[in-house]
């Protein structure tokens, strides 16, 4: 297989052949590799190098199972979602950072977007229960003279949850649209 990276680049240049193993692995990443070769029609010694390539240049990040909070919930007896606004008092690159930080240390924070306009912070929060999420609170929110606000929202019901990104070709993508 050719060098697939531009020059000066390390980000590879990607063909129909990646962007059906792409699209594949976001929806089932338990693939075999046999399996996704088949299904692109590339020898899985080719498929497997494939797969190498994009994760060494970071377009795949980690292959991970997701697990339902609410089936779990059957187990546990308990779950609660929030997505939490946090604005800090001063906007400096150093103040930014270290709340960051701090956020994505936290075990319970499952996402940390920093944003604008508007909040700082974008917090997306898994815990136990309500006295779990005070706790959380405390540590990031209550001690951190630096934070200004916070505006929580518990989940009630999940309406959607994805992590597909859409890509060029792909179902239900202009660009898939396009090549129908």
């Amino acid at each position: 297989m050719k060098d697939s990276t531009m020059p000066g680049d390390a980000s590879p240049q990607l063909d129909a052949h990646d962007w059906r193993i792409l699209s594949l692995l976001q929806v089932d990443a338990s693939l075999s590799n046999q399996a996704l070769a088949e299904a692109v029609n590339l020898s899985p010694a080719t498929c497997h190098r494939r797969v190498q390539r994009l994760t060494q240049a970071g377009v795949i990040e980690k292959r991970v199972a997701i697990l339902s909070p609410t089936k779990l919930a059957a187990w546990t007896g308990w779950g609660l979602s929030a997505l939490v606004e946090v604005s800090l008092d001063v906007q400096t690159h150093e103040a930014l950072d270290a709340f960051e930080a701090r956020a994505v240390d936290e075990p319970s924070v499952q996402q940390c977007w920093r944003v604008s306009p508007g909040p700082d912070f974008v917090l997306v929060i898994q815990v136990a229960d309500m006295p779990a999420y005070q706790d959380v609170a405390r540590r990031l929110f209550n001690e951190d003279a630096r934070v200004r606000n916070v505006r929580a929202f518990f989940g009630v019901k999940r309406a959607k949850f994805g992590t597909a990104v859409p890509l060029p070709g792909a179902p239900g993508t202009a660009a898939g649209a396009a090549s129908r």
